[in-house]
């Protein structure tokens, strides 16, 4: 096998860190890049533990549109490795991130208990169907072939966009056909695959060989990939990206590609949907919504007001 350079190895080394970091947590799930997290420093790999939910009041209005005897409600969420995304505090079983902070904060205003599972992330909306699970909270992006499954009460406003290794001669993708010939690595069952794979045709209309997509249920395995060379460029959300960039060397978030509303999945026609929504709106009303967002950095992705399963945006 042939042995790096030297200047090679040092560019691995901050990729190891994010390998290695995420395949620590996925075995025991996004952000603003220029300033501080939760009290963490840019650069730091710090989760942010700033208690932003203990102080949510009761929200009777919401409470009043509950099913009638919802007492309990279970939530399940994915373990992405990287904050925002739902991921462990250092004791290795507290479990942390943007959505665990919304689910949290929308109980308490519904006067709810809360039970929260972990599932793969393409595991959580079939399960909604057989009653397994209440609502899924894992940055699911609402899409058209979504809604006609699932509902969504919205919360965020995310979506996808494009990383790549620092020496890469990609500056930006706008059109799907500049990755034509190259590995794309993305995670498994996402809006992310949906579109790589939909798109496909774009290369054989060009005259160009194909992109190859490779998906991976793990974060570790994704990053790995991008660090050994064995794939090009990372698909993934907006968020995620970003706060991989703003603390990890050797990477560069390319830019944004598509934005899509995020919300809470639930079962369609789900009578929680509009209590979900009433807790998330009284949330955005009191402040605790940009708390929740300066505390992961995501102030861009704020949304005015929550909605029941909108329409998928369209550039």
């Amino acid at each position: 096998m042939r042995t790096p350079t030297r200047a090679r190895k040092r560019l691995l080394a901050p990729f190891a860190l994010i390998a290695s970091a995420a395949l620590l947590l996925t075995a025991c799930g996004s952000g603003d890049p220029a300033g501080n997290v939760g009290g963490a420093a840019a650069g730091s790999d710090a989760v942010p533990t700033t208690d932003v939910v203990s102080g949510v009041r009761e929200n009777a209005a919401a409470v009043r549109l509950l099913p009638p005897g919802t007492e309990d409600v279970t939530v399940a969420v994915s373990v992405g490795g990287t904050p925002p995304g739902t991921t462990y505090l250092t004791d290795g079983k507290t479990l942390t991130g943007q959505d665990v902070d919304f689910a949290h904060a929308v109980a308490r205003a519904l006067g709810v208990r809360l039970t929260t599972r972990q599932a793969s992330f393409e595991a959580i909306l079939p399960a909604l169907d057989s009653g397994k699970y209440d609502v899924g909270a894992a940055n699911f992006g609402v899409t058209e072939e979504r809604r006609g499954a699932i509902d969504f009460v919205t919360y965020i406003n995310d979506g996808q966009g494009f990383a790549a290794r620092e020496d890469s001669g990609l500056s930006e993708v706008t059109d799907l056909a500049q990755l034509c010939g190259l590995k794309v690595a993305t995670g498994a069952g996402t809006t992310f695959e949906a579109t790589l794979e939909e798109n496909r045709h774009r290369c054989a209309d060009a005259g160009k060989d194909a992109y190859e997509v490779q998906t991976y249920s793990e974060p570790g395995a994704l990053w790995s990939s991008l660090q050994q060379g064995r794939s090009d460029v990372v698909m993934s959300t907006i968020n995620g990206l970003r706060y991989a960039v703003a603390h990890q060397r050797g990477l560069k978030f390319l830019n944004e590609f598509h934005r899509l509303d995020v919300g809470f999945a639930l079962k369609k026609g789900s009578r929680l949907a509009p209590a979900l929504q009433a807790a998330v709106n009284g949330l955005i009303a009191d402040g605790t919504y940009d708390r929740i967002l300066r505390k992961w950095g995501t102030t861009q992705s704020a949304i005015a007001r929550s909605e029941i399963s909108p329409p998928e945006l369209k550039d």
